[in-house]
């Protein structure tokens, strides 16, 4: 049973990784969208000294958001 729900959220793990990129690279997207991508990436640890690590769908994600001082506001991508 353990082993079921260990896969379960592995895969939800990578879905919510997946869409997240999706919306980050359509540039469709709202500073809510930036906030979930953001706290994403902090929940699993990744943070600016990781940026060196590339190549995992996290590492996409980390290198999509805009931002990287959590005290600078939210802006969406240029071309707005």
């Amino acid at each position: 049973m353990t082993d079921n729900i260990d896969k379960l959220l592995a895969d939800l793990h990578g879905l919510l990784t997946k869409e997240l990129l999706v919306k980050l690279e359509s540039g469709d997207y709202c500073p809510a969208d930036l906030n979930v991508a953001r706290q994403f990436l902090k929940d699993n640890s990744i943070s600016s000294a990781d940026l060196a690590n590339k190549g995992s769908s996290l590492q996409k994600l980390a290198d999509l958001v805009p931002f990287h001082d959590p005290e600078e506001p939210i802006r969406k991508a240029s071309g707005e």
